[in-house]
């Protein structure tokens, strides 16, 4: 695909076939992350991978009783708390990857830096022919001592972006956008 095909036909896809990703596809996405740009090139990601599928789910299923337990921490909007409060929902939707962005400082460069990365990563899943959905709910979980204790991530490691992939089941639609807000200074 040309780039901006990549960009303007990249969309959060929410419903996966269970086919495995080859690792060396996953490999291959991530070595396109890091070549994100970085604050002062200090590179400050490190990147998880899970692609068990029933450790996704199990995963998925304490991430959301998590939310459940503490929607205060979230300040969660009425339509979020009714989509977690179904049964049926999943917040990592079955896909067959988990990838973890992880920030190895806990500076708000260092986040930002780990989205440049993410959002490299989600672009070129797209151009593989890949869907991703980065999954904010998933990370107040994920990023609790005990979470990165159990998942073998260093204790200092902060989880910036949860998205999962997979081949999509469908390409969903362009929800659209806004008119960009530009402001020009002369």
């Amino acid at each position: 695909m040309e780039f901006f095909q990549v960009v303007q036909q990249r969309r959060a896809v929410r419903q996966y076939h269970s086919t495995p990703v080859e690792t060396t596809l996953i490999e291959r996405l991530i070595n396109t992350a890091i070549l994100a740009p970085s604050a002062m090139n200090l590179q400050p990601w490190s990147f998880a991978v899970v692609t068990d599928s029933s450790r996704i789910d199990d995963y998925a299923r304490r991430a959301k009783e998590h939310i459940i337990a503490n929607p205060q921490a979230l300040h969660l909007p009425a339509q979020a708390l009714a989509m977690l409060n179904d049964s049926e929902f999943s917040i990592f939707y079955h896909a067959p990857v988990l990838l973890l962005v992880l920030a190895k400082a806990d500076d708000s460069q260092a986040r930002e830096d780990c989205c440049l990365a993410a959002q490299t990563l989600m672009l070129a899943a797209r151009d593989a022919g890949l869907g991703t959905c980065w999954i904010g709910f998933g990370r107040p979980w994920l990023d609790l001592p005990d979470t990165k204790r159990e998942l073998g991530l260093p204790h200092e490691y902060h989880v910036v972006a949860p998205i999962v992939m997979g081949y999509p089941a469908a390409w969903p639609e362009s929800h659209g956008r806004n008119a960009a807000d530009i402001r020009w200074m002369h």
